[in-house]
């Protein structure tokens, strides 16, 4: 069996985190996206064509020719001009059936074996409370009816998840582009429908990520469901206390003080503590430094990142290699506890959190006793000065 897997957008919902790295290489309780999505496949396929694009060489260096088994193929997309003609360049490669997943959501291997089972073309579909912010798929019979992108009313609760189980008939169509201008995989449904049935499967693990909040809540789920253990090289002083949940890895040190409340994952080589608080649904990278008097609450770390003293983050997402200076506060909650809205794209987006923090891309620096509202980005390589209030978002050029 073959995956088709599309990672070649630029993930533009997902700045300052994508500006400096693909969408599929964001980290969720210390692996990627990607690599989440490769685990699941293991055993299950012999052979991922990945469809890359931008900075598609970041995941070819992380990726190489054969993941723990499964043999990769890359194809550079060049022109992104949509799922539709990313999933069409692997037809060349591809035997009759075959899968197409999206490379940025996180999917689950109970599901994928549910929807092989039925060995004919079909779509995994998930029930939302709220599905207006995705493409709904309306059913009849234990078949696909009708695919409505976004609709202005709800025409139903289930919704499409971006994975497919296909043969190559699928292609025998044409299409045109959308008006966004790109041909999209969607079109290719309704073409198929047209013809042919689709059958569907109700999955139960799927943790979609569009915006940076998204990745809060996949962590947390993915935390949840992680068998957690503190590595005999790492080192634990007497006087640290970790609750159940905690992944520690090789190399790290927590010191005296520290208090770890899980489910929380500790990447490899860091120093946590002394005296600090990691609360639960955080995620630290590697060759971290969380120390004196840092709280850190249900927020993602990023690699070489060091918060050395008297900080607060809560429900925030800080990149790689940044410098967080002594008394940098993240504020997560409005005074008037309404929802947090954050921009996006020029857009003023309701992330439909009361409690949110910052987003901090990669290389970036605050001065000390830095004050951040609610909902603010902060793009990689820029500096706050000393005593800073960061009302707005710090974008570079």
């Amino acid at each position: 069996m073959q995956a088709v897997i599309m990672a070649a957008g630029n993930g533009v919902r997902l700045r300052p985190l994508t500006v400096t790295k693909p969408k599929p290489l964001l980290k969720l309780g210390g692996k990627t996206i990607l690599q989440h999505n490769l685990d699941e496949l293991i055993g299950l396929v012999d052979e991922v064509i990945l469809v890359v694009g931008y900075k598609g060489e970041m995941i070819k260096e992380l990726i190489k020719d054969d993941y723990r088994g499964i043999k990769i193929k890359y194809i550079d997309q060049g022109e992104p001009i949509g799922t539709g003609h990313a999933a069409k360049l692997a037809l060349p490669f591809l035997k009759e059936k075959f899968i197409i997943m999206n490379g940025d959501d996180v999917y689950g291997r109970d599901d994928i074996v549910k929807i092989l089972k039925k060995d004919k073309p079909s779509l995994l579909l998930k029930e939302e409370e709220s599905p207006s912010c995705f493409g709904q798929v309306v059913v009849d019979n234990g078949y696909v009816k009708s695919l409505v992108e976004k609709p202005e009313e709800i025409v139903s609760n289930l919704v499409n998840i971006g994975f497919y189980f296909l043969d190559k008939s699928f292609f025998n169509t044409e299409i045109e582009k959308s008006v966004r201008g790109e041909y999209e995989i969607t079109d290719y449904l309704r073409k198929y429908l047209e013809k042919d049935k689709l059958s569907y499967e109700i999955a139960e693990r799927w943790y979609p990520v569009s915006y940076p909040w998204n990745l809060l809540d996949a962590n947390a789920k993915i935390l949840e469901e992680m068998k957690h253990s503190v590595s005999h090289k790492a080192v634990v002083e007497k006087y640290a206390t970790l609750l159940d949940g905690v992944t520690v890895g090789e190399g790290t040190v927590v010191k005296n003080g520290a208090y770890i409340e899980g489910p929380v994952y500790i990447g490899k080589n860091c120093t946590i503590g002394p005296n600090c608080s990691i609360r639960k649904f955080s995620s630290i990278g590697d060759n971290v430094k969380i120390g004196h008097a840092v709280e850190v609450k249900n927020t993602i770390v990023g690699d070489n990142t060091k918060i050395p003293h008297l900080s607060y983050f809560g429900d925030s997402i800080i990149g790689d290699n940044c410098n967080m200076a002594a008394g940098t506060i993240a504020a997560n909650l409005r005074h008037d506890k309404e929802t947090v809205k954050s921009m996006c794209k020029d857009k003023l987006i309701d992330t439909k959190r009361t409690h949110f923090g910052c987003v901090i891309g990669d290389n970036s620096r605050t001065g000390i006793g830095t004050m951040i509202y609610p909902g603010r980005k902060i793009w990689p390589n820029q500096t706050t000065l000393p005593n800073s209030t960061v009302t707005k978002d710090i974008v570079s050029d």
